[in-house]
């Protein structure tokens, strides 16, 4: 299987992480994002979205980062990453859909403001954005940390695709400036799934010094 990714991508990350978890050999095509690659007609062809991540499993191409998740998981004997039982495959499927509408986006604000802004030159960021980024993520952040409150995983009591696709979302988060301190229980699960084998396995290479803030 090959992928087409970048290794600063949030969305690129979670597919990385359960490949990594799953052990699941991929062949990594990268799509210079900074030099708009993405938007060219070879990387359209495969997803007209222009993002990142696209699978390439022998000719079935498939986008959308938290699909190929599920793909790589469907994929795989013996998983645990994704439930095959109704109620518990409807669990983490919840919080893939709030990562994806709700709290995903909510961090990328202040993601591409306080990051990638200075990582392609793109000037300073917009007050109004982190404002705007800052409040969704205030309103996102509290519910996330609620759920966890006396938890050590997100779904299922147990690491799951749930796990890897909110904390790949948060994988900026000092560089992005992320207003999280206030969240313990946040945090706190943040920082286990950092101390996880396939954390350590998929960590980008450094953003340059403009880029970390």
């Amino acid at each position: 299987m090959k992928l087409y990714f970048h290794p600063m991508s949030g969305n690129s990350r979670r597919v990385l992480l359960v490949a990594a978890h799953l052990d699941v050999p991929l062949e990594r095509v990268v799509v210079d994002l900074t030099q708009g690659e993405q938007r060219g007609a070879a990387h359209l062809a495969r997803n007209p979205n222009g993002h990142v991540p696209v699978l390439d499993d022998d000719g079935f191409v498939l986008w959308e980062s938290r699909a190929i998740m599920q793909y790589l998981a469907d994929k795989t004997p013996g998983q645990t990453l994704l439930p095959t039982d109704a109620r518990g495959r409807a669990d983490v499927n919840r919080w893939l859909f709030w990562c994806a509408v709700h709290m995903a986006p909510a961090n990328t604000v202040l993601v591409f403001e306080n990051f990638v802004k200075a990582l392609t030159g793109r000037g300073a960021p917009d007050p109004a954005e982190v404002a705007r980024g800052t409040g969704l993520v205030a309103k996102y952040a509290p519910i996330l940390d609620a759920h966890l409150a006396g938890k050590t995983w997100v779904a299922q009591d147990r690491v799951t695709l749930a796990d890897y696709s909110l904390a790949a979302s948060f994988a900026l988060a000092g560089p992005a400036r992320l207003p999280i301190g206030d969240y313990a229980n946040l945090r706190a699960w943040l920082g286990r799934v950092q101390e996880l084998d396939a954390w350590q396995r998929t960590a980008p290479p450094a953003p340059p010094a403009a880029a970390r803030g």
